[in-house]
């Protein structure tokens, strides 16, 4: 991706904290989850594992096979699929961010260990193209083996288990963030070869259409017009603004507006500058302009916004 476009999308989605578990389950066994404020993580170590969502066809990831949910959709798992399941509440009441936990459920049958992690991030940080990625991710062993670096890591986490080595703890969390991006580039630089592949993942390996991203994600406080984003892309108007649409699900300039607006609230809840100079600083010159984007974008205004974002409160997410 010309630029780095995959780097420039992650830079703002700001990793607070992780929780992962170690599984040992023998057939039958299943559970439910509901969607989780994170992103989530299932590594297969051992035996096989059933991933179902609703609405969609099943999953079967195999041993050396990964799951990525950007955004902890709720979703069940078990040794096949259709397999009744408890709640993931009832496995594990408590998930604190930076917890460790091992599980063993189930029956005396075939036996999966599994490896899962919860990545909790400030979902109003993440880039408007991170929220159009798919549901779940699906990484196979073939892909895994590819990206040396990340099936490595996945394998020494999933193999090492001694908690009671200094740092250990530490290490592994750490080590779950650099898979949960390396899981990104592995997904983005794979499926978007697909034909069926989703959109957004083609719209980052899309030469074109990457390189507007690029500038939107890193030149978003210059004057861009849907004429000048198409010119950056290589484009005429007509063309750029109907692919841009049919890939990354929404016009150029709305694109364009939201990614002002994650910035506009990162500087509002880590910085005290005045909402005039924050306005300039993500391309708007009219404060009214600025406050009128903001409010559409998170249902709030921008002074309000700051108030709720002080420590120890939840902000607002965009609407």
């Amino acid at each position: 991706m010309d630029g780095d476009l995959l780097s420039a999308l992650l830079a703002p989605l700001r990793l607070e904290g992780v929780f992962h578990s170690r599984w040992q389950a023998g057939s039958p066994w299943g559970v439910a989850g509901e969607g989780e404020d994170c992103a989530l993580l299932h590594y297969v170590h051992e035996g096989t594992c059933a991933v179902e969502l609703p609405g969609a066809e099943p999953v079967l990831l195999r041993a050396g096979e990964l799951a990525v949910f950007p955004h902890g959709s709720a979703h069940r798992l078990g040794d096949r699929p259709g397999r009744p399941a408890v709640p993931l509440a009832a496995v594990l009441p408590e998930r604190p961010q930076g917890g460790v936990s091992t599980v063993e459920l189930g029956g005396p049958g075939e036996r999966t260990v599994l490896l899962c992690g919860g990545l909790h991030y400030d979902r109003a940080a993440i880039s408007p193209i991170y929220r159009a990625l798919p549901p779940v991710l699906v990484l196979d062993r073939a892909t895994l083996e590819r990206h040396g670096l990340l099936g490595g890591t996945l394998g020494r986490l999933a193999g090492e288990w001694d908690l009671a080595e200094p740092g250990a703890t530490l290490v592994a969390l750490r080590a779950f963030e650099l898979v949960f991006v390396l899981a990104l580039r592995a997904a983005v630089g794979e499926m978007a070869e697909l034909p069926d592949g989703s959109p957004v993942l083609r719209a980052l390996r899309h030469p074109a259409i990457g390189a507007a991203l690029h500038a939107v994600q890193t030149r978003f406080a210059e004057p861009w017009t849907v004429e000048s984003l198409a010119a950056e892309a290589g484009m005429s108007r007509s063309a750029f603004a109907a692919t841009f649409r049919e890939l990354v699900g929404e016009a150029p300039i709305r694109h364009l507006t939201a990614r002002r607006m994650q910035e506009a609230a990162r500087l509002l809840s880590e910085t005290t500058l005045a909402h005039s100079r924050i306005g300039e600083r993500v391309g708007y010159h009219s404060a009214v302009g600025f406050h009128l984007a903001f409010r559409q974008q998170y249902g709030t205004t921008p002074g309000d916004y700051r108030r709720r974002t002080a420590p120890g409160t939840h902000p607002a997410q965009p609407t």
